[in-house]
């Protein structure tokens, strides 16, 4: 068979694998060759080799917890926030109630001590009026009887001024120190005294409050005898003799 021919015949016949098989003795050929241009001293690594970047991982998940925890963060520090600014607000509303009490108190207690000085001045006022509108009597028997008669109006006892003036006139003739020690209740030791002849069991019976507890008092002695004399007879007016 002639050269030419065959020469066709071995190219038609070589397949894709041997052209691949060929490429690959090709390449094993210039990394050989590269091999032997590095010195002996230095490192066998090929260039392929060194020529690789390094590999990095990512991760998605990482990403992900810093940022929940970036966001944790934040919202911690919101929320802190928001308990600080509360409770400055609450404590200023307790400093703002315990002052508002504190004033109310205050308030409350000049009230009440403006109200007592009130009441003094006016406790003060009416004993003055009082004593101002006090009736003023003679000391003499008509401003004895007078004074006693005032006396009966406010406890509602009966009597007038002849009826208590006649009575007097005979039994004392108007002497309010007068004393008798000669009837019965002289005999029994009791004796009759005073303006209306009172004996002291009788006096100490029908005092009247407001009057002096001395018999030989002339007021009070005209007083309790007409409370006597209401009581047994009616009123002194009723009396004309002994009692």
């Amino acid at each position: 068979m002639p050269k030419n021919i065959f020469s066709r015949v071995q190219s038609r016949s070589l397949t894709r694998h041997h052209k691949i098989a060929m490429a690959g003795v090709a390449t094993l050929g210039a990394v050989a060759i590269g091999v032997s241009a590095v010195p002996s001293g230095a490192s066998t690594k090929t260039t392929t080799e060194a020529a690789q970047p390094a590999a990095v991982a990512y991760s998605n998940q990482q990403i992900k917890d810093v940022k929940a925890s970036v966001t944790d963060q934040m919202a911690g520090a919101s929320l802190k926030a928001e308990q600080i600014a509360a409770k400055k607000k609450a404590d200023a509303a307790a400093a703002a109630k315990k002052k508002a009490a504190a004033e109310a108190a205050k308030k409350k207690a000049e009230a009440a001590r403006q109200a007592k000085e009130a009441a003094s001045r006016a406790a003060k006022r009416a004993e003055v009026k009082k004593a101002a509108a006090k009736k003023s009597y003679p000391n003499n028997l008509d401003g004895w009887i007078r004074e006693s008669l005032d006396i009966m109006k406010k406890h509602g006892i009966p009597g007038s001024y002849d009826g208590i003036k006649r009575n007097i006139i005979r039994e004392s003739s108007g002497n309010p120190k007068a004393i008798n020690n000669w009837d019965i209740n002289a005999i029994n030791g009791i004796p009759s005294k005073g303006l209306l002849q009172v004996i002291p069991p009788t006096f100490k019976t029908w005092h009247v409050p407001g009057t002096s507890w001395n018999i030989y008092d002339p007021v009070a002695n005209i007083t309790a005898a007409c409370n006597y004399a209401a009581d047994k007879y009616g009123s002194m007016d009723n009396v004309d003799s002994a009692y």
